[in-house]
């Protein structure tokens, strides 16, 4: 049998009732199937400790500080916070859009060029993860979320005084670094929090803040550049104010998760309390040096997106579909305010459609979830990351049919209603697609999960980068129509990769070095 390290709770339950010995509650007498919890969090055991693995620090049953056994209004709380947090960074990458004709012209620069504001920054949420992810996993979510925040805070600010157009585009590319923070580890957060029955509801949710971002933040920047009131630079004083906020909230309110990190904790306490130095957690035996540093925990996303084929094919699936979220950013422009001649707050009201459709999205996900729940009962409550996948063929419907129907109702003769339609189908396509990702990317790496994630966030984050800066040059060369059914012809292709992994996910699930299956 090979335990899945998704969870610290994997210890074997009997063999700790067979032998209590002088363990107190809340330690463990022996791992199952060769340390694997110990190799979960990157510990190694030498001669002086292997004497302790009698006195592994556990969560008791019922634990309360255990994170999956928080009351539900406490849940929804920690929920709420992590959800506001990834609103703030996703929001931060496109609120600036709006403001693109006034920042060319007071830098004398041109369209495409004010788009690396927008792109910069996803550059910036390609290159965060791969440290955030790791910072993470050795420190906890909470301290690797929340000072980059106030860092992304102070980018903002930096943003909003730039005299140079140099000033101005250093300043958002560290912003998305730093931003990128939530982005790539709230989910791994909410997998600390929830028992994979319950996850999908908690991720629905985190799913909608992160594309509610971009999505309705033009609309909000574009409120502010239009007032007579304000300046372009109020977008970025106005963003860095939001993020100050939600960031200053979860300081206070928002508790540590990540269990490896309060297992080590409390076993410092029980150390503390006894006097016994027995008492340990595979997790004080990480190494933070600089080789280890940069030869695995930098290492592990890049790893697993070249060595794991789920994390590379979910990540080119997510990549595609969150791009084109970003090529939005630049095509309603073309279509609405250009060819429509429609002024800029109207022009970003399209914006509210795709928003729509995420909304929309939201009750396909919660639709599948009691579906989801009894697979899980099935598996004895052990996560089934291909039982995500069926909202993930109708979303990829949804999307490619979006994509199609945009294309061809985007002409200024046909009546603006459809256009409009169309976006709400491309949002509940990209939503779901995009959840779903998640949830299986979660269910399946467990601890590893924040790397996983981060590397499909490397990922999308480039590709989102390139296509808006593609995009004007192509739908004025090709029109709109053409331009789009390219793209949904590609969506198209991408239709067969959730029933690939429902065949063979199991297959390459056992193969796989991270995220390997309990067998009974």
């Amino acid at each position: 049998m090979v335990s899945n390290p998704s969870s610290l709770e994997d210890i074997d339950a009997e063999k700790n009732a067979e032998d209590q010995n002088d363990t107190p509650p809340g330690t463990s007498q022996q791992f199952p199937a060769d340390q694997s919890a110990t190799q979960a969090t990157g510990a190694s055991l030498d001669h002086e400790t292997k004497r302790s693995e009698e006195h592994i620090v556990d969560w008791e049953k019922d634990d309360p500080s255990n994170p999956k056994n928080f009351p539900f209004w406490y849940k929804n709380w920690i929920t709420f916070q992590l959800g506001m947090l990834a609103l703030a960074a996703s929001a931060a990458s496109a609120i600036i859009s709006s403001a693109s004709d006034r920042i060319s012209a007071r830098f004398n620069i041109s369209q495409e060029v004010t788009v690396l504001n927008v792109s910069l920054f996803i550059i910036g949420f390609a290159v965060g993860p791969l440290l955030w992810a790791p910072v993470s996993e050795l420190f906890g979510r909470k301290w690797s979320i929340l000072p980059a925040m106030y860092v992304l805070a102070l980018f903002s600010i930096g943003t909003a005084t730039s005299q140079t157009p140099a000033a101005m585009f250093i300043t958002r590319f560290f912003g998305g670094c730093f931003g990128s923070a939530p982005v790539s580890n709230v989910s791994a957060a909410l997998g600390d929090l929830y028992a994979p029955k319950a996850r999908g509801i908690a991720m629905s949710l985190y799913a909608v803040a992160v594309v509610g971002g971009p999505t309705l933040s033009p609309v909000i920047g574009a409120g502010i550049v239009t007032n007579p009131a304000l300046s372009w630079r109020w977008v970025e004083y106005i963003s860095a104010i939001w993020v100050s906020a939600v960031t200053t909230l979860a300081l206070f309110c928002m508790p540590e998760l990540y269990a490896p990190v309060l297992l080590k904790r409390k076993a410092q306490r029980l150390r503390k309390s006894t006097g016994d130095t027995r008492y340990w957690h595979p997790h004080e035996e990480n190494k933070l040096d600089f080789n280890s540093i940069v030869t695995k925990h930098l290492s592990r996303p890049l790893l697993m997106l070249t060595t794991e084929p789920m994390v590379t094919c979910i990540a080119f699936y997510a990549s595609f579909v969150y791009g084109l979220l970003y090529l939005s950013l630049q095509v309603f422009p073309i279509v609405f305010s250009e060819d429509r001649e429609w002024p800029l707050v109207v022009s970003t009201l399209p914006f509210l459609g795709l928003f729509v459709g995420v909304l929309a999205a939201l009750g396909v996900n919660l639709g599948f979830q009691p579906r989801y729940a009894r697979i899980v009962d099935l598996n004895k409550g052990r996560a089934v990351p291909e039982g995500r996948l069926a909202p993930m063929v109708v979303g990829g419907f949804l999307f490619a049919i979006g994509l199609f129907w945009f294309g061809w109702t985007a002409a200024p003769s046909i009546p603006w209603p459809a256009p409009v339609v169309a976006t709400a189908f491309i949002g509940a396509g990209f939503n779901i697609i995009f959840q779903q990702c998640l949830n299986f990317l979660v269910d399946t790496y467990g601890l590893y999960a924040a790397s996983a994630v981060s590397a499909n966030t490397f990922l999308r984050s480039i590709l989102a980068a390139g296509l808006p800066m593609a995009a004007r040059p192509m739908f004025h060369t090709l029109g709109v129509g053409p331009a789009m059914s390219i793209l949904g012809g590609v969506a198209c292709l991408a239709l067969p990769v959730p029933f690939l992994f429902m065949r063979y996910g199991l297959r390459l699930r056992k193969m796989s070095k991270f995220a390997p299956v309990v067998e009974d």
